[in-house]
């Protein structure tokens, strides 16, 4: 099982934002507790994170994604939880 980050980048305020999603909801707030990012920034499938916590995912072994491959992820993980 992995933890992801994308390589979106979305301006929030003074911040630059990305998304960090998880093959499981338990090691996606595992990893959203260990690089400090509060439960309230869950979005119900995924984390907005600031590049600043992208870098500490990425150093507690998240895998990065790009955009597109992102999609694709998360198309693949609607249809396995619909079966």
């Amino acid at each position: 099982m992995s933890v992801y980050v994308d390589d979106m980048r979305a301006p929030f305020g003074r911040m630059i934002m990305c998304h960090m999603v998880a093959d499981t909801e338990d090691e996606l707030h595992e990893m959203a507790d260990t690089i400090g990012v509060a439960r309230r920034w869950y979005q119900g499938d995924h984390y907005d994170i600031a590049l600043s916590k992208r870098a500490l995912a990425v150093k507690a072994g998240a895998i990065e994604f790009t955009g597109r491959e992102l999609g694709r992820w998360l198309m693949e993980r609607r249809k396995r939880e619909r079966r």
